[in-house]
């Protein structure tokens, strides 16, 4: 099955990426948000994303001019049901996304499939409301979404083959490499990722290094391309935070218990780039200031 277009609810990080990864390969993107403000800062944050590739010599303005041309926003959900395929991206809330379906479920046609993009909440209980819990999926992409080659494709318990086999077909579609991933919390990526991030916020805490320091020892050391603690400010300190609360109360291991270091920065609303602080200080178009 070849998707033309594509239904992504929620402008944020997230929705902004794969906005921006799946107009790229000429197909039609509505996005979706429950306000103006929220769809325009949105689609304003993917123009500053493209400003800046044309500013590196990555892309050309009338590439741009083209992929904008095929990013369709819109408030509410009334026009759902004309896309191919619905991926949402709001909060890592378990009823919201719920609640989200379930309204799907009643404007969108049967045969259409639903995507979600959640980091670490069970896909069977997503689907458990639904009429047709076969036709949900989950499909983790990772931030940047338009660079990162990799998407998790997640089954549910009740998740059809042929549900699966379109989400697999549409990752294609998108020259995603794709790895199978059976329903556990927090899958692969985000499973292992949060521990080390927690660990490294571990390490500020204990006074043994530098914020510049540890992110420099990761990044020469391994081979990492940036430091898990300028990872952390990417992905957002408040959606870590999310992440590692998800796994410390499904999976109960001490090692998912988020460092008091996150919670006091998310108070602070200390969150990285998307705020212009948290471990480290960002400009307005997300530029790093200081390392």
């Amino acid at each position: 099955m070849e998707i033309g277009k594509v239904a992504i609810i929620g402008a944020g990080t997230m929705g902004e990426g794969l906005t921006e990864a799946i107009a790229a390969k000429d197909i039609d993107v509505f996005l979706f948000e429950i306000s103006e403000d929220r769809l325009n800062h949105g689609i304003d944050m993917i123009r500053t994303n493209l400003d800046n590739k044309i500013a590196r010599w990555g892309m050309t303005e009338s590439e741009k001019r083209a992929l904008l041309s095929r990013v369709h926003g819109h408030v509410g959900l009334r026009r759902t049901r004309e896309v191919d395929v619905v991926i949402e991206t709001i909060p890592e809330n378990l009823e919201m996304k719920k609640e989200l379906f379930g309204e799907l479920e009643r404007t969108c046609p049967p045969e259409m499939i639903f995507i979600t993009n959640t980091s670490t909440l069970s896909i069977s209980k997503l689907a458990e409301d639904l009429y047709e819990p076969t036709r949900l999926v989950g499909m983790h992409f990772i931030n940047p979404v338009p660079v990162v080659p990799l998407v998790e494709i997640i089954r549910g318990m009740k998740t059809s083959e042929k549900t699966f086999d379109i989400a697999c077909g549409f990752a294609k579609q998108l020259k995603k490499r794709t790895v199978e991933v059976f329903e556990y919390p927090g899958y692969i990526t985000t499973r292992m990722i949060v521990t080390m991030l927690n660990e490294a916020m571990e390490i500020v805490m204990d006074g043994v290094a530098s914020v510049k320091d540890i992110d420099t020892a990761m990044r020469l050391g391994y081979q990492f391309e940036i430091g898990p603690l300028q990872m952390a400010d990417a992905i957002g300190l408040d959606q870590v935070l999310e992440w590692m609360q998800t796994l410390f109360r499904d999976l109960g291991d001490l090692k998912y218990r988020p460092s008091s270091l996150i919670r006091k920065m998310v108070r602070a609303n200390k969150l990285g780039v998307k705020t212009g602080e948290g471990f480290y200080k960002y400009s307005p178009e997300g530029k790093l200031i200081t390392k």
